[in-house]
């Protein structure tokens, strides 16, 4: 019999019901009861990754050690965990055709005609078990992207009615997440959508296991009961799931709920009572700021949280850390200009442009961070947001009027920002890009060394573009420092300005290593430098 178990979280109804919050919360809750847990997103899209999607279309693309360009799920995954995820944690539809086409182009299926079903769902099965065969993990949590009754999903759906078949039921468990709609005008909670969505996932020959059910209101015992009858599942495998101030709570939630212990109980295992000391102390600074301050959010994706969702959560992070409540001020960079941008920051205790990609906004950008530079407000730029910091000093103190990026302006006399070399070769757009973690070295008597406390940092990264080196004499010269330096290819990873309060950018995505028990130090540091901005006010 297999050692690792497996639950799979399906959704149906609608979309956006919190299939990931809900597979983390029980990820946490089995993991504080000291078994080793991991969980993975099988995403129906048929794009190999989302690392050519719109923001608009699918939020923040979230990048792992390994150099996985994942769905956002897998940043939810880690801050819940703090373990980190890797490639195997996130299967889309566009990895299983492609590995499937590959091997039939090689001949391994000896001739045979290639189908949805066995070979599709053979690699489906094979990739949901990979973390598995690793022997690391006594459970792995496999959510599936969708709702049940897509076509996209069907294969997936599938791969876990045969695995309840090949590993035996007690090994494999299938948790469906549903709606309970409460219809206003008859004041009333609604189980038929709930019923038909169980049905729907019966007609592909899996029966639920668990139903946890999303609802505004409570649901009763009553609700409970019908829920039960009808699906075909005890009383106490209905588990509600109303709504929380915060996803924080929903490990709290789920526990009352009695999730873990009706997960344990199915699976044979042994449960206990979880250990949330860590997390709830957390939780409790959250709740309890002792001050508040004002951070502008600079980008040209605001409309959509989801676009910048990392950064978002290692604000809470941070700011619980420091017992402060950060209110984040979304501005559009479009709408940026010299005329407004006192109006629009002059109140902020500080101010983060945020990455991207594309010309689109990048004036109003360096139109905030020459404000900011000027009138000592703490600045903190990612990726994108350091580069155009860099623009910003090259063309205002050292007076290059035209400096700019290749990426902007590709015929720019003045390209402080350049492609990287390895980047000037490659033709396709996907997985391609300068991914994953790197080592950077720290200089000494930096605010970086004194925020890292190390020499010595390893970061993520997703960028084709970089500092251009030939300017950093010159720009080092008026004060910007290059304070962190990749040790082998001489990259330069974090610029930071002399007699400013605050002022720092780095080439890396911090906000992919920031989780609630190790708030990321960077974000930590500038939330404490807002709020030291915040009591000049006073």
């Amino acid at each position: 019999m297999p050692s690792t178990k497996y639950i799979f979280v399906t959704g149906g109804v609608s979309s956006s019901l919190g299939k990931g919050i809900i597979a983390a919360s029980l990820a946490k809750l089995l993991q504080s009861q000291g078994y080793s847990v991991t969980i993975q997103k099988l995403d129906p899209y048929i794009n190999i990754d989302p690392g050519t999607l719109n923001p608009y279309e699918h939020g923040e693309c979230y990048v792992t050690d390994d150099g996985a360009e994942t769905d956002l799920d897998l940043g939810h995954y880690e801050r819940f965990l703090n373990v980190p995820t890797s490639q195997a944690n996130n299967v889309t539809t566009g990895k299983i055709y492609k590995s499937v086409i590959e091997k039939e182009r090689k001949g391994e299926f000896l001739g045979k005609t290639v189908q949805v079903i066995p070979h599709i769902t053979d690699e489906i099965k094979e990739r949901i078990q990979t973390l598995g065969n690793t022997g690391e993990y006594d459970l792995i949590i496999t959510e599936i992207g969708g709702t049940v009754g897509d076509i996209e999903s069907l294969p997936y759906i599938e791969a876990l009615r045969q695995m309840k078949w090949d590993l035996g039921q007690s090994n494999v468990l299938a948790i469906h997440l549903t709606l309970i709609p409460y219809l206003s005008a008859a004041k009333e909670l609604k189980t038929k959508p709930t019923q038909h969505s169980v049905k729907t996932l019966m007609e592909s020959g899996v029966q639920a296991d668990i139903l946890v059910c999303r609802t505004e209101h409570e649901i009763g015992n009553a609700i409970k009961e019908k829920l039960a009858r009808f699906c075909n599942v005890d009383k106490e495998s209905v588990i509600q799931s109303i709504d929380a101030s915060t996803i924080y709570d929903v490990p709290n939630l789920m526990l009352e709920e009695g999730l873990d212990k009706v997960v344990l109980k199915k699976l044979n295992l042994k449960s206990d009572k979880p250990n949330l000391d860590v997390w709830n102390s957390f939780l409790k600074r959250y709740r309890n700021p002792k001050n508040k301050i004002k951070i502008g959010l600079i980008g040209k994706y605001v409309e959509l949280q989801d676009s910048y969702k990392s950064i978002l959560e290692s604000f809470i992070h941070a700011g619980a850390t420091n017992e402060v409540e950060v209110e984040i001020i979304s501005i559009h960079s479009e709408y940026i200009n010299k005329e407004n941008v006192h109006s629009k920051l002059a109140y902020l205790n500080g101010v983060l442009v945020a990455p991207g990609f594309g010309e689109r906004g990048i004036e109003g950008k360096i139109q905030a961070i020459e404000y900011v530079r000027v009138n000592k407000i703490p600045f903190f730029g990612i990726c994108l947001g350091m580069q155009m910091a860099v623009i910003e000093f090259a063309r205002n103190i050292l007076n290059l009027k035209d400096a700019n990026s290749t990426e902007m302006v590709e015929e720019t006399s003045s390209p402080v920002i350049d492609l990287m070399q390895s980047q000037k070769n490659i033709v396709n757009k996907g997985g391609t890009m300068r991914l994953g973690s790197w080592e950077c070295e720290l200089k000494k008597e930096s605010n970086a060394r004194e925020i890292y406390n190390s020499n010595t940092i390893h970061e993520r990264h997703r960028h084709r573009y970089e500092f251009n080196s030939d300017y950093l004499d010159k720009i080092e010269s008026k004060g910007l420092i290059a304070s962190g330096i990749n040790s082998k290819t001489g990259l330069v990873e974090i610029i930071e300005l002399n007699n400013h309060p605050w002022f720092i950018g780095v080439q890396f995505h911090p906000e992919y290593k920031s989780t609630v028990y190790n708030p990321h130090p960077l974000f930590v540091s500038f939330v404490k430098a807002g709020l030291e901005h915040s009591k000049l006010d006073l």
